[in-house]
């Protein structure tokens, strides 16, 4: 793509925008779905990144507090969490601190599985059952969701309730997410690609942070795992589906 000389680049990952810094550092960048831009080296900081890419961040580390909290409102208690992520993928080391300061904090047991391929994914979930985990929290990347049907059928089999960053996980069976609306993050980058090619610089653009949030419940899986979602819970929901 450089060597076509594109005049903006568009990327979805940041192990991507990692690769396409390698390669240049002219050629605009706009990343709309970025984990920890500033953690992955991709920028100086949200306000100034001071290169050639920008875009909007999905606030993933800040975030995994916020879902540890809501499988521990399902299941109260002492409880196990396993927890599936990338490891190799550097944009998700403050994303595992923070669940980890979470997690102590809501007297949470954590069961890291480091899935970087196949092997790795049915080497987790061998563990998983192993250790009698209660829960499946996903810390989401484009890896780890390549196996989103693998992680959605494992988890139910064993009657283990899942949450995830996004909406479309919970409506291919997963059972609850809360996390930004994508769509959202999309018309942003929208905007920002019409500004750099009217001329603006990626280095002068702030990283957006996400204003809208949804919270969404799969109440067939809840059935389908014999839980019983806290009506508490159903009330703060943005969408329940039936």
């Amino acid at each position: 793509m450089v060597r076509l000389k594109a005049d903006l680049i568009i990327v979805n990952t940041t192990p991507a925008a990692i690769a396409v810094k390698k390669v240049t550092t002219t050629t605009p960048i706009v990343i709309p779905t970025a984990i920890d831009p500033v953690g992955a080296g991709l920028i100086s900081s949200f306000a100034h990144p001071g290169g050639n890419i920008t875009g909007s961040t999905i606030l993933s580390a800040e975030l995994s507090a916020k879902r540890l909290e809501l499988l521990k409102e399902v299941i109260p208690g002492p409880s196990r969490m396993a927890v599936l992520w990338n490891d190799a993928n550097p944009a998700t080391t403050l994303a595992w601190t923070q669940t980890q300061d979470a997690a102590r904090a809501l007297g949470v047991t954590l069961q890291p599985h480091a899935v970087q391929g196949p092997m790795g994914l049915e080497l987790a979930f061998a563990k998983m059952a192993a250790e009698r985990s209660d829960a499946v929290f996903v810390l989401e990347d484009a890896l780890i969701i390549q196996y989103l049907k693998q992680i959605i059928d494992f988890a139910n089999e064993k009657r283990l309730p899942t949450v995830f960053g996004h909406r479309d996980r919970v409506e291919a069976g997963g059972l609850m997410s809360y996390g930004p609306r994508f769509s959202e993050l999309m018309r942003r980058a929208a905007s920002q690609v019409d500004k750099i090619l009217k001329g603006a610089r990626p280095a002068d653009l702030p990283v957006e942070l996400p204003t809208a949030f949804e919270f969404v419940i799969n109440l067939k899986t809840a059935r389908a795992l014999g839980l019983q979602i806290p009506d508490t819970l159903l009330a703060r929901a943005d969408e329940v589906i039936e």
